[in-house]
This record gives structure tokens, C-alpha cells and sequence, in this order.
């Protein structure tokens, strides 16, 4: 993509996620609206129709605790996880985390407690209503947890506002696939990260091409589906930063939760696809891991 096309495609998302952000869940969210009098899909359940997973059955579904969800911050999650970040990074005392596409705080808050006092947890959002969002969820974080480890800043994850070898841990859910300009956020991860520094993430990723009409849907764009990379393209972008150890693992629950429960927009792309196709045939949930060399 040439840089317009990259700022469209981030216009795109930014404006989806605000709606998120103000609606408080996902729930089939349309950047497109015709007009004022028609919200499109994210307007009180919309053209899309309602969703039908909660927040805290998507998170339970990819692999996290009640016990996780439980000391959340009323607000913090929002369904938009694909996979668990946190556990995957066996984040200790001291340690620096780095979330890429914070929302409204959900990881953060749980990686807080894990880092404990002498650690901290920094979110980086490029739309300004999510991480209002995340910091008015913070009262009630501190409250809770007695600790004051955690902020937010506002930027796009391809020019992170982070100095250089500065993270132990980079976490990140279901966001890299939204970036028109992946390569450029792994050479991103890859500064911010100490020689020796982690890399933890969950995101979505294709077994196999989606078919044309998927890719152009705005809708599945949000969704974190149209957007999402081949796996080996994936690999090539994360090892082509430097990173070493880079190890992927399929997680295909996402995926399945979301297709038994009949998500509306996983309904929809499914019908897109060829007669016979399912959805785990082209979308993966993927754990990825890596290390900066040095350490």
C-alpha cells in the first residue's frame, strides 16, 4: 500500500474502534454510515443484528480465568480478544510490558498485578476514545489492586511512543492484523524491545487467501479478519525485525467459539466463502512468540 492507502485503512479502523470504544462491546461494528438517520451496524444492534457472545464468554473462550475477568475494571473488556497474551508472556515482578492496541485496558490491568509495584505496564492506542476509556478505568484498577503501575498513550503501533530498549515484554491481542503496514510494527516491536526482551502476542492470521468480497468488507476489516496476514508472511515480517526463537502455534478455539455460537459477522463470511469452504479452512488464531537477540 502507498501512504494514502495506509491512512484510509487506519481511518477506517480508528473510526470502528471509536464506535467500540462509545458502544462499550464489539457487536458487528460498520465503519460505513450512509447517514444520520441510518447509525449502520453498530447503531443498537443494527442491520447486523445483535451479538451474540458476551465479553466475558469471547475471553473465557480464548483461554483466560474467571478469576482474570473478575478484578477487570467495569468497562475493560470488551470481547476483543483472540487469544491470552499475558498468560503466554509469564510475566514476572519488575518487569516492563508494552501493549500494542491497548482498548480500554483489558491486558494491562491484568498484567499489573503480575508485575507487581516495581514493574509497569504501558498501553498504546491510536484512537482517542479507547484510551479514555482505559484511563478512566484506571480509579478502579488502583483501587482494587493498591497499585499505580499502569498508563496509556495515544499512538499507532507502526510509531510506537516508546524510546528504544526500553520493554521487557511486548504483549499484543488481536491488533497486529489491523496494521496496513505489519513489517513496520515488527521493526517497531523490535526497538522498543531490551536485548534479551520478549514477544507474546495473539493475533489472527490465514491458512489461505480470503476470497475478494471478505477482503473489501469494511465490517470484516474491524473485525479483525480481512486485514489478517498469510502465517508465513506473519513469520517472514516477525524474523525479517531480527527477532529470534520466533515460535507460532495454531490455537483454532477462537475460531470454533465463535462459529458454534454463530457470531453474526463470522455468519457472514461464511457465506462468502466457496460452497463446502468453513471459516477454520482460511482464519487461525495464532500464538507468537520471539526474542530480541542479545540478552
Amino acid at each position: 500500500m502507498n501512504n494514502n492507502e495506509n491512512n484510509t485503512v487506519r481511518d477506517t479502523v480508528r473510526e470502528g474502534y471509536a464506535e467500540i470504544a462509545r458502544s462499550g462491546q464489539w457487536s458487528g461494528v460498520s465503519a460505513n454510515k450512509s447517514n444520520d438517520d441510518d447509525p449502520g451496524c453498530c447503531g443498537g444492534g443494527g442491520c447486523c443484528g445483535p451479538t451474540t457472545l458476551s465479553a466475558d464468554q469471547v475471553a473465557l473462550a480464548v483461554g483466560y480465568a474467571e478469576t482474570d475477568l473478575e478484578v477487570l475494571p467495569d468497562g475493560a473488556n470488551m470481547g476483543l480478544s483472540c487469544g491470552n497474551p499475558t498468560a503466554l508472556a509469564s510475566l514476572s515482578a519488575g518487569e516492563v510490558v508494552v501493549d500494542l492496541g491497548s482498548g480500554g485496558g483489558f491486558d494491562c490491568f491484568i498484567a499489573g498485578p503480575k508485575v507487581g509495584g516495581s514493574g509497569r505496564v504501558m498501553g498504546v492506542d491510536m484512537t482517542a476514545e479507547m484510551v479514555s476509556k482505559a484511563r478512566s478505568n484506571l480509579a478502579g484498577y488502583q483501587e482494587h489492586s493498591g497499585l499505580n503501575n499502569v498508563e496509556f498513550r495515544l499512538g499507532e503501533i507502526e510509531h510506537l511512543p516508546v524510546a528504544d530498549a526500553s520493554a521487557d515484554v511486548v504483549i499484543s491481542n488481536c491488533v497486529l492484523n489491523l496494521s496496513p503496514d505489519k513489517p513496520q510494527v515488527w521493526n517497531e516491536i523490535a526497538r522498543i524491545l531490551k536485548p534479551g526482551g520478549r514477544v507474546a502476542i495473539s493475533d489472527l492470521a490465514l491458512l489461505k487467501p480470503l476470497p475478494k468480497g471478505v477482503l473489501e468488507d469494511i465490517e470484516a476489516l474491524v473485525g479483525c479478519v480481512a486485514g489478517a496476514e498469510l502465517v508465513d508472511d506473519v513469520r517472514a515480517a516477525a524474523l525479517g525485525s531480527g527477532l529470534v526463537d520466533l515460535n507460532m502455534v495454531a490455537k483454532p478455539q477462537y475460531i470454533e467459539a465463535m462459529t458454534n455460537w454463530e457470531d453474526p459477522l463470522y455468519q457472514k463470511i461464511a457465506a462468502a466463502l466457496p460452497d463446502g469452504a468453513a471459516m477454520s479452512d482460511y482464519v487461525v488464531s495464532l500464538d507468537i512468540e520471539a526474542v530480541k537477540p542479545g540478552g
